[in-house]
């Protein structure tokens, strides 16, 4: 196999941006014609001439035994049963099961193993109607996140209706009715239409034909994502409006007329229905959030939230990140420092006690459901030694573990919580795990990061880090800002022309780890995804002398084109327009593709998919392009582009085994780890 990089044609694209000339002579990998599909044919084989050998060898029985255990999915609970996808140790993806109760036994509804040759169509989503007779789940294929929509009978498993090609339909945009469900639709990914997005009614005897359903009176421009909302003892339909992770307007429906329930507030507004009331997640004067309720009646055609009455007021030592009604309660999930807390309260906000939770972990984002009748609730728990468990916690009896995997850990992990001083001389905080390295200068380290959207990196099981650790290597989670680690004005302090903060707060983090004797440049990877690959590609570009290798996956890196892509428009809120040119002079400053000089570099993996949605391949196609021209040490910088697959949703475990013994395989050569 090579080991120098495939050639790569230049054709030269010239045009001028807000009077600055702009060169890009990889445009022509954007495209999907058969000159690109044959150029990463080329980059695939180079990365695989690195990417298998001994090494991998070595890895791969270790990978296999981490892989070979249950996973666990959220509990969604409903009075007439409990529905969880399960994937047993020796199956590829998860199955969708119901039991009666927790003590039963699970029914097999949808098994997606079944339902191809090569585990390419999966079941990514899931919604129980509220008495648990039905449940609707989302179907796509090859990680496309574009979904049909079916179903199911709860008792049989039987198939109910099928709606067809509703693109990218989810959870949050699904609410039942006793007759059928109200839910979002996007265009086709062909045409280009995953942001012409609608809201519709389907009747469940309407026979299946999306043409058919009602249409929503409700405009949503590329900014703005809805969230449909319903309850039993209740005629309204709640629809949010979020727009730019930033704001949003609420509006309730009944009897066809739409009425105002927030409108014109820069806050956020995350409805939870009781019957006639509507409860609020808000950072309306609350960075760190808080619980409001109102009347619907009383509230619907006012759109002033300033009458709502206030339930459950903000801290200022941790961040409200969700709260769940269980039976006669409201059970909240706080962050603090990026580790959860538990919380219940009556519905009238006094709080009630605490839960006890094992140290130094997370709920899982989206994993807190409870019960209508009963003051249960579920929830999934992890931490960097601790996988990804399922527990049971009973207002006024504690928490109970109920789906706990078996992984094989041969290592007595140690967690630890620094605190370093970024450029600005703001304190980031930033998690440490090891396995008892002395602190030498010359541990084999991986830092992680991400920084953007108000998501917050808290402590996760990280299964494919295990070897790494076992053999002296130290993993390091950032908090960098642009994330929600300390609410909205953590994520406000990187948005924007701010968003050289998070790169600021990365790089002294690496800065951090060498002054403290875990590493030195010369043993210290980083790794970034989505989001987070810009802040690595930001920071190998700025500081490439501080770094020895990189993993940069499903990136984003031309930022003065990210716009033009998939999902990208959604995302000038987040990071401002190339269009403006005001925006074009803080991104052109960063965008990493622009920023690659004739220099030395770290090594770096690329890695994207021809099926991701939500980042084009253009952007680690391009970047991996200009850097081979531009490189002028010996470290390889690969590309490796997955055809089966998307953004990360959905993958059956025999990919992920693979996926992960890249990245490590190549961490491990790159850092020297024995």
């Amino acid at each position: 196999m090579p080991r120098t990089p495939p050639p790569t044609e230049t054709r030269d694209v010239v045009e001028t941006l807000h009077g600055e000339e702009i060169r890009d002579p990889y445009r022509w990998l954007e495209g999907d014609e058969e000159d690109v599909s044959a150029w990463v044919s080329a980059q695939n084989e180079y990365a695989e001439s690195f990417l298998h050998g001994e090494t991998r060898d070595d890895l791969e029985p270790r990978f296999r035994a981490l892989a070979n255990s249950a996973a666990y999915f959220p509990v969604v609970p409903t009075p007439n049963g409990y529905f969880q996808r399960y994937t047993p140790a020796d199956e590829d993806l998860p199955l969708l099961t119901v039991r009666n109760d927790l003590d039963g036994e699970r029914r097999v509804l949808a098994d997606p193993n079944e339902w191809s040759d090569d585990a390419t169509l999966t079941l990514d989503w899931f919604v129980p109607s509220p008495d648990g007779s039905l449940v609707a789940y989302g179907v796509t294929e090859g990680g496309t996140e574009q979904y049909d929509v079916r179903v199911v009978d709860a008792e049989t498993g039987d198939l109910v209706d099928e709606l067809r090609e509703t693109g990218r339909t989810g959870e949050r945009s699904f609410a039942w009715t006793d007759e059928g469900f109200y839910y979002g639709r996007t265009g086709a990914l062909e045409d280009g239409g995953q942001l012409d997005k609608s809201l519709a009614y389907h009747r469940l005897d309407g026979g299946g034909e999306d043409d058919a359903d009602d249409e929503l009176p409700i405009e949503l421009d590329e900014q703005t994502w809805a969230g449909l909302h319903t309850d039993t003892d209740s005629d309204y339909l709640v629809v949010e409006l979020t727009r730019g992770w930033e704001r949003t307007d609420v509006y309730a429906e009944r009897d066809g007329e739409f009425e105002p329930l927030v409108t014109g507030e820069d806050a956020i507004f995350e409805p939870h229905l009781r019957g006639s009331r509507a409860f609020f997640l808000t950072s309306l004067d609350a960075p760190n959030y808080r619980i409001v309720a109102a009347e619907l009646a009383d509230a619907a055609g006012d759109g002033a939230p300033e009458t709502f009455e206030s339930v459950v007021p903000e801290r200022d030592d941790a961040i409200l990140r969700d709260f769940v009604l269980a039976g006669d309660h409201i059970v909240a999930h706080y962050e603090r420092d990026a580790v959860s807390e538990l919380v219940a309260f009556d519905l009238d906000g006094a709080r009630v006690e605490d839960a006890s939770l094992p140290e130094l972990g997370s709920i899982d984002e989206g994993s807190l459901h409870g019960s209508t009748d009963e003051d249960e609730c579920f929830f999934r728990y992890q931490s960097f030694d601790h996988p990804p468990t399922v527990y049971r916690y009973v207002v006024g009896e504690g928490v109970t573990k109920l789906d706990a995997p078996e992984v094989p850990v041969e290592a007595d992990l140690q967690v630890e919580r620094e605190r370093y001083e970024s450029a600005d001389g703001t304190e980031v905080p930033l998690f440490v795990v090891h396995a008892g390295v002395e602190p030498d200068g010359d541990n084999p380290t991986l830092l992680y990061g991400y920084g953007g959207f108000e998501l917050s990196q808290t402590p996760a099981f990280r299964r494919y880090a295990v070897p790494f650790l076992e053999r002296g290597g130290v993993f390091v989670v950032a908090n960098v800002r642009g994330g929600g680690e300390f609410g909205e004005e953590w994520h406000h302090a990187a948005r924007k022309e701010h968003k050289q903060n998070t790169f600021d707060d990365f790089i002294a983090a690496a800065e951090h780890l060498v002054e403290r004797g875990y590493t030195s440049p010369e043993r210290l990877a980083i790794d970034g995804r989505s989001n987070g690959g810009l802040t690595v590609g930001a920071s190998i570009t700025q500081r490439p002398d501080l770094f020895a290798a990189c993993l940069c996956i499903v990136p984003l890196l031309d930022m003065l084109r990210f716009h033009r892509f998939l999902l990208g428009a959604s995302w000038t809120a987040e990071y401002g327009s190339p269009d403006d040119p005001e925006a074009f002079e803080y991104i052109r400053e960063y965008s990493p593709y622009h920023n690659v000089e004739e220099r030395e570099y770290p090594a770096v993996l690329f890695k994207t998919a021809e099926g991701d949605t939500r980042v084009h391949p253009a952007h680690a196609r391009k970047m991996a392009a200009r850097m081979q021209a531009k490189h002028t040490g010996d470290a390889p910088i690969l590309l490796r582009e997955e055809r089966d697959t998307g953004h990360g949703v959905g993958k059956p475990t025999e990919m992920i085994v693979r996926e992960k013994l890249d990245e490590w395989t190549f961490v491990f050569e790159q850092l020297g780890v024995e």
